[in-house]
């Protein structure tokens, strides 16, 4: 099966992230949806902020969606981001969303934040 090449503005939902944003915003008002975001903090100078949010896409809105999972990502975040996969991982550390980002050089330990 041949892969289909992503472009560089590309973010990848995983099928466990969907599942996990499916089971979030099913206990919220109908029309929530997960925003993904890029702040400045954090140890390495940039940090990913979630909140589940009652808000339609901006027209500059990445929208992501799976199943009954929303994720919008704003375009000054997806700067940041492009190429990224968003997944989510339950191991023995604990459970968490983690973003595989093509574009930090360094992360911090616990990967919430991470620098260009």
């Amino acid at each position: 099966m041949a892969e289909t090449a992503l472009a560089p503005n590309d973010v990848i939902l995983t099928e466990r992230a969907a599942k996990r944003i499916s089971k979030i915003l099913s206990k919220e008002p109908e029309g929530a949806v997960l925003r993904i975001s890029v702040a400045g903090g954090g140890c390495s100078g940039f940090q990913y902020e979630y909140n589940v949010v009652q808000e339609s896409p901006a027209n500059d809105d990445l929208v992501l969606t799976n199943g009954d999972a929303t994720v919008l990502i704003d375009s000054m975040s997806l700067e940041f981001m492009g190429g990224a996969e968003i997944d989510f991982v339950d191991d023995l550390i604990g459970q968490s969303f983690q973003i595989t980002n093509p574009n930090a050089v360094a992360a911090c330990g616990c990967g919430t934040s991470f620098s260009v």
